[in-house]
């Protein structure tokens, strides 16, 4: 069975080499590996060029942003499964796709599987700012505030088909307008899979600033809203719980 990883990057120079190397020292060898550049303008294309032997599609041109660019890997992609891994996060060890496509290999109704992500600082990778444990999917599970960290998500590639793309009316939440289409409106089997599986560098849109944070929140009630589903008056007392318990010490 064949898993597409999907990476998007933009001027990535400074962390594209270690998600890069990631990948290829993966025991799982049926990899399709896809880039897909916003056209960057520093050293990223020639760091891609050294690795060409493990990349299978790389395209390079101008885009709509982030989710954008993730929707053309998807539409290219022909893997059983799909994963998406950004451009300065990298998988914690050489057997996460081997685990993860084993899941798959051995339940065919399994549709989903998630796993647990640390935010590492972005100068030291192996240093661990804050702890993200996930737990089973339940039917209210993100009413508790609980939402899958996406860069730990796989799906078959029959879910983006039945489901849709991410939604580029959301700027910085289509990931969680994704993961509650799937999980809560459209009830996919799903797999916690306890253990970690990505190492994400601390920052992005929606963590870097207060706004960044509000905009986020906004985005989040939005994704209910469109997809028709009923939230509450708690939820977001109970998302800031969550994400302020996360960096206690491991």
């Amino acid at each position: 069975m064949k898993i597409s990883i999907i990476t998007v990057c933009f001027n990535s120079e400074t962390t594209i080499r270690d998600t890069l190397e990631s990948i290829k020292y993966q025991d799982y060898t049926n990899i399709e590996y896809i880039i897909i550049d916003g056209g960057s303008t520093d050293n990223t294309l020639k760091i891609l060029d050294e690795y060409r032997g493990i990349i299978t599609v790389l395209v390079s041109e101008q885009d709509k942003g982030l989710y954008d660019a993730m929707n053309k890997g998807i539409i290219v992609a022909s893997g059983d499964v799909i994963g998406i891994l950004n451009s300065d996060d990298l998988y914690q060890d050489s057997k996460v796709i081997k685990e993860v496509m084993d899941e798959f290999n051995n339940n065919s109704e399994l549709d989903i599987i998630y796993g647990n992500l640390v935010y590492v600082k972005s100068d030291d990778t192996n240093k661990v700012i804050r702890n993200w444990i996930s737990k089973k999917y339940y039917s209210q599970f993100f009413e508790n505030g609980n939402v899958p960290p996406h860069p730990s998500l796989f799906v078959r590639r029959k879910v983006y088909h039945e489901a849709g793309l991410f939604d580029l009316d959301f700027k910085i939440a289509a990931d969680y307008e994704f993961m509650l289409r799937i999980f809560k409106k459209n009830n996919f089997n799903s797999k916690y899979l306890n253990r970690l599986i990505v190492r994400m560098r601390l920052g992005g849109a929606s963590n870097s600033s207060i706004s960044g944070i509000i905009d986020q929140n906004k985005e989040v009630l939005k994704a209910w809203k469109k997809n028709k589903l009923k939230t509450t008056f708690y939820l977001m007392l109970f998302r800031i719980f969550k994400r302020l318990i996360q960096f206690k010490k491991i």
